[in-house]
């Protein structure tokens, strides 16, 4: 090749990458022009990625959830099972469609509704509430209200079509009659899903814009006892059937519509759902393809047994397959084996295998704690005599000779929740002064026995009907003052531990 030729070859080359850089150059520039910022993502982007959602476990007790006949009212499916059964289509046209849409499922037994909808955007900033998520120390005296959420107009969208509208001038997506016929506040001093309901508005597509997605489905859950183990469990459940009454293949992420502090329960709402974030810790809107209202722990069947006379009988779901009764329920063994299950603890009755002749008995401990900011860390006194009882159960227990007898020492408080399902699950018998310690009654085989000391200040009847609804064999000694004689105790036990052949 002649030198003349050599550098036309080189000037050739020159002009083809200098012209690679000018189209590579314009091609980005392009795009990025191109593309929206996060505030002006249009929400429903193919480029949004998914998270991977936990599994549902098997639990021996499940039973269908989506039934072809509705339960009988006041049945006990119609309490705790699916008893929400009148759809009522509010917006759109379903999951199915391609625009927003809103639907609830009534329970006429528990007067209270679990509902879904698609395409919707929450804007945290017209929710007036504390972060939430906080370490306890730095919120010391913080006042409830504080707490619970407070929502201004268009706290919550929906997509409508192009004219926006609603069931009123102003967009809204239900009216006050309908709130009042499905929604009822009942004795709640503030039903905060009734709230978010007045708040929500429906907006035409080119307004539904937000700064991140969420495509999995998502439960919106408002705690108000969050500290207390009963009121926790009666949210637990809650999120769980409105998880099973909207057909969830997986199990959601789940969100705060609340700003408390932490908490220890919290370690549990992370092992039962697929993620758990506050509302206030989203730092723009966000856009739901499926969320779900979850009911007030206080509309379910385990708080509303507290006033409501109902009849139902825990028994095992072979039995009910065999023998459909509508006073008899697996529904809260189902749950406990859930419970378990997300802990990585056996879901099988006959596990551990312990020989015929050896019983655990866990005696349940109320211990001093910080709960929650406006609590002082003392604990009310239910068995003044807590530490004296528990050592005559121990020394008895050393010296029984015909079985061997393992006392445990329930300190729930200085226990993780994984050690305190265990403990409760390897429980032959159940002692205890009434407190919310023994709602984990909910997570016991069902052969458990229970023995409930109940003083004359604390005569009520939560752990009587779990029992109950669990099937478990229940005692109870009631006590004139809150203090119990050792032998007392000990005769009522003695005659416990003869029934399992000790």
């Amino acid at each position: 090749m002649t030198r003349r030729n050599r550098s036309l070859l080189i000037r050739i080359m020159i002009l083809l990458l200098f012209l690679n850089f000018i189209s590579f150059s314009l091609y980005f520039f392009l795009h990025s022009a191109a593309t929206p910022s996060p505030e002006n993502l249009t929400p429903w982007s193919p480029s949004v990625t998914t998270t991977p959602l936990k599994q549902w476990p098997f639990l021996p007790s499940f039973l269908p959830w989506i039934l072809s006949n509705k339960p009988a009212p006041r049945s006990c499916e119609a309490y705790f099972g699916n008893g929400f059964s009148h759809r009522i289509d509010v917006h759109g046209g379903g999951p199915e469609g391609a625009g927003g849409w809103f639907r609830c499922f009534y329970s006429g037994t528990l007067r209270s509704s679990i509902c879904e909808g698609g395409r919707l955007r929450m804007d945290p900033s017209k929710i007036k509430m504390s972060v939430g998520g906080e370490d306890l120390d730095s919120v010391m005296g913080r006042r409830e209200e504080e707490e619970l959420p407070e929502f201004d107009s268009g706290a919550f969208e929906i997509e409508g079509d192009a004219n926006g509208g609603g069931s009123s001038r102003d967009g809204r997506v239900v009216d006050e009659e309908f709130l009042n016929r499905y929604m009822p506040p009942g004795s709640v001093h503030y039903h905060t899903m009734r709230g978010l309901m007045e708040s929500m508005r429906i907006v035409g597509p080119e307004k539904l814009q937000c700064s991140q997605l969420i495509e999995e489905p998502t439960i919106l859950v408002t705690r108000f006892e969050y500290a207390n183990l009963f009121h926790t469990v009666t949210d637990w459940y809650s999120a769980y059937v409105s998880s099973k009454v909207t057909g969830l293949s997986n199990r959601p992420h789940l969100i705060f519509l609340d700003g408390h502090c932490k908490a220890s329960l919290e370690e549990t709402w992370n092992a039962l759902f697929s993620s758990v974030r506050y509302a206030k810790h989203f730092t723009g809107s966000v856009c739901f393809r499926h969320l779900i209202l979850s009911p007030l722990g206080y509309e379910t069947a385990m708080f509303k047994g507290l006033s409501e006379s109902f009849s139902c009988q825990g028994t095992s779901a072979i039995n009910l397959g065999s023998n459909p009764d509508n006073q008899k329920t697996a529904r809260l063994s189902e749950f406990g084996e859930l419970l378990r299950a997300s802990f990585g603890l056996p879901v099988d009755e006959n596990w551990p295998k312990m020989p015929a002749a050896a019983h655990n008995i866990l005696f349940i401990r109320r211990e001093d704690y910080l709960a929650h900011p406006r609590h002082s860390g003392k604990l009310e006194s239910r068995l003044r005599n807590e530490a004296e009882v528990f050592a005559a159960i121990q020394s008895w227990a050393a010296n029984h000779t015909k079985c061997s007898l393992s006392v445990v020492n329930g300190l729930f408080a200085h226990m993780s929740m994984e050690e305190q399902l265990r403990s409760i699950y390897e429980a032959s018998v159940v002692v205890g002064a009434h407190g919310a310690g023994l709602t984990h009654l909910v997570s016991a085989r069902s052969k458990t026995v229970v023995l409930e000391i109940i003083s004359s200040q604390y005569q009520r009847p939560h752990f009587s009907l779990i029992s109950q609804w669990k099937g478990l064999e229940y005692h109870a000694i009631n006590l004139a003052g809150s203090s119990a004689r050792p032998e007392m105790v000990i005769d009522e036990l003695s005659s416990i531990v003869r029934s399992l052949g000790c």
